[in-house]
This record gives C-alpha cells, structure tokens and sequence, in this order.
C-alpha cells in the first residue's frame, strides 16, 4: 500500500427501468421472428421499453435518486457526475448537464462518456481516479440508455436485443483495503464499423437521404460482434485481476455486460468459472449497453448475491470496439439498497 493512498468503492447505488415490457411474442407480431429462436440465440425473453416522451436523461435522474438515497449522500455533496450513454437526449447540451440540473447538485462538474456497452466501467474506472488524486470527494456514475429510439423495429437481427433502462453508483472513499482494487481498459477502433449508428453525425450529417437509408438506427455485424465478444470478456476480466494482484479463483461474483446469454458463458468458461458465480439478468431486460451492469450488479446486490468482502469483477465490450474490466473488493455494511 502507498503512503496516504485513498481506497475508492461503490457506496450507493440505484437502477430505473421502464414499466412497460414487451416479450418475444410481442416481437413475433412485428417482425419475422420467433421466441424459441430469440432465446436460444440470445437467452432474451423480455425487455423494457420507454414510453413516449421519456429520454435518457429521465431515467439517468430516477437512477441517481435511488443511488444517492442508498449512500446517504445529498446532491449538493456530488463533486462530479458522469454519464456513460450511446443515446444521450441530443446532441448537446450532455445528459450529464441534464442529471445535474435535475438533482439540483450545482457544485458538480458534469460530462459524458461515449464508450459504447463497456462505458459505465469507463465511467466507474474513471471516477476512482478523481477521488484517488484527491480532486474530488463523491462521484456519481450513470449507466443510461434508450435504445428503442434508435432501433429499426423492421430489422430483426438487431431490433430483438435491446433495451432500455438506467443504473447509477455513488463513488467514494471505503476502507482500507476495499472497493476498486485493479482495472483494464482497452479499444480496438479498427472494428469501429462493426456496431455503430451512421447517420446523424458530421460524417453523414441528417438529410432525406440519410433518412430513407436508414443510416439513423443502429447497424451491426452479428457475428464479428460475437467474435470479438467471446474472445474478449474474459481476456479483459483476467487483465483487471492481474492488475489487482489476484486470479479467477478470488472472484465471489461475476458481473458481466448482459448481451448475449452465450458470450456470458463463454466468459465463465474463460476463468474457469461456475455459472453460479455468475450475475444473469438478460432474460429480462435484455442489451441495455451502459445501463447493463449497474442494473445487473444492483440486483445481485439487492438479492444477497454479492455481500461484504466478495471480490466482484465488472465486465463489459461495446461499440468502438472497447472493453473494460474492474475488480471490486465489496465494501458496502448494509446491502439493503434503499
């Protein structure tokens, strides 16, 4: 340990997810698919789905008034807030910006983090990194997303994998020895054209043509995603415990981004992992991107799955390519999320 080092964990945290599902059945009636192929893919049985009129930023602030109630931290105490999202509620001013004139936390500095489905790592990864340089005290990192408004409801090789929905964490100083322990992150932008969303951008700037081409909904290639998935959840995950002077037999509990119910398994069979270790909630909401593993790690939480002193491991890729990874030495007394 270094002299006068601080030790930053996850001390609240908060989810929010749309009321309204829609199943496999319901996407049988919109598009040429099937719930027993859905599954069998993917392991997605149902998502959430944002009701008209409600944006990212919407279910970001419900999120972050659970997570600040959890920590028994007010809003005026966050130094900084940072939001991971691929569907922020335009172009500018940020969906932080928004969070942060919502909360009324107005000592906050306030950006966004574009890093696809890995970015709440990003964003947890680079909080801890705040509050160890001594700049800031309490960071709040948002996972948000409301993927509907950017799927092609006529394209059934994407249109039955997302979701939307919102996970948030308070950051902050734990107790010696706990919280972030070690972290690796990592991109490939080479593989950039393999998910991404064309239009709407200063490359292809929004026009008729950009709209009867479809370009402003998301395009990926299904397979080289999987590819790359597979190979790299648990590449990533055993680089973070590297850099945490630990191995795959530390883990209590693995929290990995809720994509694809195979490229889950692949990562457990990677660290030599039981399923049973493993957080899996992609039956029910499906790929929510950055709000994946927040909404994940907090039901784990809530549910008695991960507890104090379990060594947790945050995994995720996403759109960039990137990958991220973080090993959490859970320090929360009180697992009762409020």
């Amino acid at each position: 340990m270094k002299e006068n080092e601080k030790f930053v964990g996850i001390i609240g945290l908060g989810t929010c997810v749309p009321d309204t599902v829609v199943t496999n059945k319901d996407l049988e009636k919109r598009v040429d698919t099937s719930d027993e192929w859905i599954v069998e893919r993917t392991g997605i049985k149902e998502r959430r789905i944002a009701e008209p009129g409600i944006a990212t930023s919407d279910l970001a602030t419900a999120a972050a008034r659970k997570a600040l109630a959890d920590a028994g931290v007010s809003a005026d105490e966050i130094d900084l807030i940072i939001v991971a999202t691929a569907t922020p509620d335009m172009f500018f001013p940020s969906v932080a910006c928004l969070v942060q004139d919502n909360l009324k936390a107005s000592k906050a500095a306030a950006f966004d983090l574009g890093a696809g489905c890995s970015g709440f790592v990003y964003g947890v990864v680079t909080g801890t990194q705040f509050i160890k340089s001594g700049l800031y005290k309490k960071v709040l990192v948002i996972g948000a997303e409301t993927l509907s408004r950017i799927l092609d409801w006529t394209d059934r090789n994407t249109c039955v994998l997302f979701g939307d929905g919102a996970g948030a964490v308070v950051l902050g100083e734990v107790a010696d020895g706990c919280g972030v322990l070690g972290a690796h992150l990592g991109a490939e932008g080479a593989g950039g054209d393999l998910l991404k969303l064309p239009g709407g951008g200063s490359r292809n700037p929004s026009s008729p043509e950009t709209i009867e081409g479809r370009m402003h909904y998301v395009h990926m290639n299904g397979n080289e995603v999987f590819k790359f998935a597979t190979k790299i959840m648990g590449e990533a995950a055993l680089e973070a415990l590297k850099n945490a002077n630990l191995t795959a037999a530390d883990v209590d509990v693995l929290v990995p981004h809720q994509a694809n119910i195979r490229i889950i398994q692949s990562a457990a069979k990677r660290l030599k992992m039981p399923m049973d270790k493993v957080i899996v909630n992609v039956d029910k909401y499906g790929n929510t991107s950055a709000a994946s593993i927040p909404i994940a790690l907090e039901e784990a939480v809530r549910t008695g799955r991960v507890k104090k002193d379990h060594v947790v491991v945050l995994v995720g890729f996403g759109a960039g390519l990137t990958w991220a990874a973080c090993v959490i030495k859970w320090c929360k007394e009180d697992n009762t999320i409020a």
